[in-house]
């Protein structure tokens, strides 16, 4: 496949520092040890993309969520399964080793869900002339989805990589795609396709 050249990527959320933490949502049975499973794994994908993105020169956008100590900000967050996480103080609320931003790379934080939200990242798109965005990361039916159904709005293309997104749930997951795949039909695409555009 090729990678148009007003495409970024959008590393959502590939966060956990050295990835050794141990984190909940709150939500009774939430299994825990699965859930770090499929976000090394993410991980470990999201990095087989950036390095094409990397390669090819093309914008990365690193954002994370981070939420202030006394919990201000939160909002309605803590209404739903997730309890108070990503707190600015937490060594695992930095970026993934892995994946850490390099010099030219863009980076965000942000307070809510969607990367659109309380940021400026529509004129950091308008300004590199970006209209198609790769998304990578996490949690798929939470941060992914109410970025790409933003995106949508905005008249983007969207292009979720599957096998690098994760979700709270495998169930979770795959409706998320499902939904987002609603919205565009041709929005799913795969590592191995990104790295066949090397």
């Amino acid at each position: 496949m090729e990678i148009a050249k007003n495409s970024a990527l959008l590393m959502i959320d590939v966060q956990g520092g050295d990835m050794k933490g141990s984190w909940d949502t709150g939500e009774e049975g939430f299994d825990i040890a699965a859930a770090q499973e499929r976000s090394h794994t993410m991980v470990q994908n999201a990095k087989k993309v950036l390095d094409v993105f990397r390669a090819k020169g093309l914008p990365v956008i690193q954002f994370k969520e981070v939420h202030r100590k006394n919990h201000i900000d939160f909002g309605r967050e803590l209404d739903g399964a997730e309890g108070p996480h990503l707190l600015e103080d937490d060594p695992h609320t930095d970026y993934a080793h892995l994946t850490y931003p390099i010099e030219g790379e863009y980076c965000f934080t942000k307070r809510r869900y969607s990367c659109f939200f309380g940021t400026d990242l529509e004129i950091l798109l308008k300004g590199l002339k970006v209209d198609t965005l790769y998304m990578c990361g996490g949690f798929t039916d939470v941060c992914v989805h109410y970025t790409a159904a933003d995106a949508h709005q905005h008249d983007y293309h969207i292009k979720v990589v599957t096998d690098a997104v994760s979700g709270s749930s495998v169930e979770a997951h795959n409706a998320a795609l499902d939904a987002i795949k609603y919205l565009q039909r041709d929005s799913w695409v795969t590592v191995a396709d990104i790295q066949s555009a090397l």
